[in-house]
Formats: C-alpha cells, sequence, structure tokens
C-alpha cells in the first residue's frame, strides 16, 4: 500500500484539496478516499496539473 509522507503532517487536507481542485481543472472525477479505478493517463494528468500549479506560484512569488 502507498503512503504519502508529508514533512509538514497538518498540509495533509491542503494537499487533498488541491488535488482536488487539479483533478477537476483537467476533467477527472475524482472521489474522496480509493481512486484506484483511475488510468494512468487520468493520475498523470492531475499529477501534471498540480506541479504546474506548483510552477506557476513559485514563479509569481519570485517576482
Amino acid at each position: 500500500m502507498a503512503r504519502n509522507n508529508y514533512v509538514v503532517p497538518e498540509a495533509k487536507e491542503a494537499m487533498n484539496r488541491f488535488k482536488m481542485e487539479a483533478a477537476s481543472d483537467v476533467g477527472v472525477n475524482l472521489k474522496a478516499g480509493y481512486n484506484g479505478d483511475l488510468t494512468s493517463r487520468q493520475a498523470g494528468s492531475i499529477g501534471g496539473q498540480m506541479v504546474k500549479k506548483m510552477i506557476e506560484s513559485y514563479e509569481r512569488g519570485s517576482k
């Protein structure tokens, strides 16, 4: 079973909200709890969207 280890455990809920927002942005129906029925493409698009948003946020903050 995969486990997500957070450096700041209090960030877990914020990351879950961020993941749900990213899934919505790319049109993937993500539900709370188990999502093992997602295709690799769907899961990858969610992760890719999250990275894209993190990079955009960093670039806005560093200018």
